[in-house]
């Protein structure tokens, strides 16, 4: 069975950050992600994650700005992402950059051996992304983490519910411009949620990706409530199985992050009781031998 990462930024909202961590081990997660860490010193971070045994698999890039501050303003402003934006003509390639070398710093510090690329919402004048920026951005990304070990990903995000106007919704176009930019350490971030809602045919997806060895990581979360992943249309349970029937060869993080809100909200113990489907995974029988 895979291993599960607890999402930070959307799991124990009833606790402060920092405490969501031990709270996360004392769950059972194998393993945590958040999505903006800049509030918090790197440094911090890494000793909250020593103190409870557990690694920090995944995070995102500033979605702008280049410090804690700036970042955390962009967030409350709108802004999810720079790859997409960030054309010569904007004068925000200096931005995009500064938050690349920012997140590399992070990555470093925390030993966190990928990081989300986010792409950013379309302006409504503008309703094709420049094409050949996003892949210049993205290669000039990828080829600074590359020599540290780090992966970077890109992840389709539905523009239905969560994110009207964001540059990259499907996983056809994914794959096109993980292709384009042709760096062995830009991958996939396949959310399954936002798939649904966008593309559906989740297995074909999901195996789609791995046969291309395009898979670097996977979330999950109820559909259509973004709750606990056991509630809603998805069968989770097949899904997981097929991740746990993936050959070796296929080069993917391992890790399944649960990326919800939890239904019981930010009450005390509200995560740890909507919990069941974590225990079920556990409990279920691994992939026979024959699909692997």
């Amino acid at each position: 069975m895979p291993k599960f990462a607890a999402n930070l930024s959307t799991l124990y909202p009833e606790l402060p950050f920092l405490d969501r961590i031990a709270a996360a081990a004392a769950d059972g997660f194998d393993a945590v992600e958040c999505q903006l860490p800049y509030d918090w010193p790197a440094e911090v971070l890494a000793e909250r994650l020593a103190a409870a045994g557990l690694p920090l698999v995944l995070f995102n890039a500033p979605p702008a700005g280049t410090d804690a501050a700036s970042i955390a303003r962009a967030w409350a402003d709108g802004a999810r992402g720079l790859a997409a934006l960030a054309t010569p003509s904007s004068g925000r390639e200096a931005e995009f950059q500064a938050g690349i070398a920012l997140a590399l710093h992070y990555a470093q510090v925390l030993r966190c051996p990928r990081i989300h690329v986010m792409s950013g919402l379309l302006p409504s004048d503008q309703p094709n992304t420049p094409h050949d920026t996003w892949v210049h951005n993205l290669r000039w990304a990828a080829d600074r983490a590359a020599p540290l070990g780090i992966d970077l990903l890109i992840e389709p995000i539905n523009g239905k519910r969560d994110m009207p106007g964001y540059a990259l919704q499907h996983q056809a176009s994914a794959h096109a411009l993980i292709e384009a930019v042709n760096r062995p350490n830009l991958r996939l971030q396949l959310d399954l949620y936002h798939c649904q809602i966008m593309d559906g045919d989740l297995a074909h997806h999901l195996q789609h990706a791995a046969a291309r060895n395009h898979l670097g990581h996977v979330q999950i979360a109820g559909v259509p409530s973004r709750h606990e992943p056991d509630v809603g249309e998805v069968n989770f349970a097949h899904l997981l199985q097929l991740l746990d029937a993936l050959g070796p060869e296929v080069r993917w993080s391992g890790y399944v992050g649960a990326e919800y809100r939890p239904a019981r909200g930010a009450v005390p113990q509200g995560t740890h009781d909507g919990l069941g489907w974590l225990r079920a995974a556990r409990s279920a029988p691994s992939a026979p031998l024959a699909a692997r």
